[in-house]
């Protein structure tokens, strides 16, 4: 799964120029973004705009909002088929852009986060879901979704599961929601090109969600994976 993840936009034209985003947005840096947490996601409206949703998806026909919580990720060998992803996998789609993420390595004395991130310092773009629900008010909230694959030969060492990273050359069509066929689509949610990325160990106060500093992903003792 994918449960924790930083983005820092590195400025406003280094996160809006990376993927061609017309409108402007304030975003802070953030390195440990948990579920329930806003955050900048690009969709397309001709051109990609930048809009804030909820991490967590909540189903337009949800009644309780606290789904959410439940639906931080979707995998891909279901999305397709699964009652809260189909349409939104059809229409709906939408990139989070990230510099990197954590995963835990389960060891004799618990669990060992790791942060996982491109060895170039470029962002990342998850594939993701969004869905609008409306409350007692006919108030929309947003939410997304992070798809989730088979992990590649640098995170299978530390854990089962990573994000379904796009390639840049994915992200157009990904965005695009004249596309529905699910044959052209789950192929790019395949395994991420693991020369491209580095994971080594970090404190484990990430393991707080109330904790959100740069020290977060400095490299431990701990060799590198």
């Amino acid at each position: 799964m994918c449960g924790r993840f930083v983005f820092t936009p590195g400025g406003k034209s280094a996160f809006t120029t990376r993927f061609d985003i017309e409108n402007d947005i304030e975003v802070e840096d953030r390195y440990n973004i948990a579920p329930g947490s806003m955050v900048p996601v690009v969709t397309r409206h001709s051109p990609n705009q930048a809009v804030l949703m909820r991490w967590g998806l909540i189903p337009h026909w949800a009644k309780d909002p606290r789904i959410g919580y439940s639906l931080i990720n979707a995998r891909t060998e279901t999305v397709a088929v699964k009652p809260a992803f189909r349409k939104p996998f059809r229409t709906q789609r939408c990139i989070v852009p990230a510099n990197g993420f954590y995963e835990w390595m389960k060891n004799e004395n618990g669990s060992q986060p790791f942060y996982i991130h491109r060895k170039d310092g470029k962002f990342l773009g998850f594939a993701g879901l969004y869905d609008v629900w409306k409350d007692a008010e006919g108030y929309p909230i947003k939410s997304f979704t992070i798809m989730t694959t088979t992990p590649n030969a640098i995170v299978s060492r530390i854990h089962n599961r990573m994000p379904a990273i796009l390639t840049d050359t994915d992200e157009e069509t990904w965005l695009d929601p004249a596309i529905q066929d699910p044959q052209q689509l789950l192929p790019m949610l395949r395994p991420s090109d693991a020369s491209q990325l580095e994971a080594y160990p970090v404190g484990k106060a990430v393991n707080k969600a109330n904790i959100d500093e740069a020290s977060l992903i400095e490299k431990t003792s701990k060799r590198s994976t």
